[in-house]
């Protein structure tokens, strides 16, 4: 219907009210888009600003110190007036804690998942799944004096030899703070599988167990291995029970019953000191955190082909 008001034609036929709802949702359609858009690529942006700093500063660094002595100089004491710039003792460190962790996590957090999956009621599940995940949520400082002033001071009545500060515990202690990674995504990779898969195998007489490990478990690898990679790279980026409980002094040493530091810890410690700004020894938190993006990356890459070959597998 078209009307003329004040010598204005208004067309208000239901086409025409159709028309400009279409339109304004389109518009709005645009800025969600747009938000979304941004949203996004700000994350990028973030990722890409972290690595040019860290690539720019460690330059600098490596302006001062030749890149072979950094990869194989077994001594780290950039603070000292005879400086040594070697980063295995770093790598060392960060790497024992990171298996110790890893040997707690995954064992316990996949058999974890596979009882929630496989086992467990339906009400158990919804309950102990929020509870375990409620491990992550607790403040990494108090795992580290957890570690310090209980595990620690347990594990001595076994090994009295163990020193005050030492990468078993701490890394047995980062190895229950990542358990809900592991446990948390390997059951909802699990829970992914169809049924009619288990079915199968129940067809064929197989047990629940051996469905859960030979029928379950290799469907869902791809997302357990996800999993498995996610709980590394958390726990080789954690940074204070370490820097609480593994001590702070480098050590080129694969015995987790001593003491040693971390990239992370590191970091820390020059973080907070008095070191001036562009000095080749506030440089170095550049150079190591470049060091261990570059790990993180590899294993990140790692996973992501292991998860693509499981997934064309099964």
């Amino acid at each position: 219907m078209v009307e003329t008001i004040r010598g204005t034609v208004v067309d208000r036929s239901p086409l025409s009210f159709s028309k400009k709802r279409i339109r304004l949702r389109q518009v709005w359609e645009g800025f969600v888009k747009t938000g979304l858009f941004l949203a996004a690529f700000s994350s990028v942006l973030v990722t890409v600003g972290i690595v040019g700093v860290l690539v720019y500063e460690s330059l600098q660094f490596f302006k001062e110190v030749r890149i072979v002595d950094f990869l194989t100089d077994t001594q780290w004491t950039p603070l000292f007036s005879d400086a040594h710039y070697g980063i295995l003792p770093l790598i060392c460190g960060t790497m024992v804690t990171t298996f110790v962790a890893v040997l707690v996590a995954v064992p316990v957090g996949t058999v974890t998942a596979i009882y929630l999956s496989e086992y467990a009621p339906h009400r158990l599940r919804e309950f102990v799944k929020p509870v375990l995940e409620l491990l992550s949520a607790v403040p990494t400082v108090v795992y580290g004096y957890f570690a310090l002033l209980f595990v620690t001071p347990l594990l001595q009545k076994v090994l009295p030899e163990l020193p005050g500060f030492n990468m078993l515990s701490a890394g047995l202690v980062m190895g229950v703070m990542i358990i809900p990674y592991v446990s948390s995504l390997s059951e909802d990779a699990m829970r992914a599988v169809p049924m009619h898969i288990r079915e199968g195998s129940y067809a064929m007489g197989a047990t629940r167990l051996q469905t859960a490990l030979r029928v379950v478990m290799p469907s869902a690898f791809s997302g357990m291995s996800a999993a498995y990679v996610l709980a590394f790279s958390r726990a080789i980026g954690e940074t204070m029970v370490v820097a609480i409980a593994a001590g702070m002094q480098p050590n080129f040493t694969l015995n987790p019953m001593e003491p040693a530091s971390t990239i992370t810890a590191y970091i820390v410690q020059v973080s907070l000191g008095d070191l001036p700004h562009g000095s080749v020894g506030y440089q170095t938190i550049f150079a190591a955190g470049l060091t261990l993006l570059i790990i993180t990356l590899a294993f990140n890459i790692l996973g992501h082909f292991l998860r693509k070959r499981f997934r064309e597998v099964y």
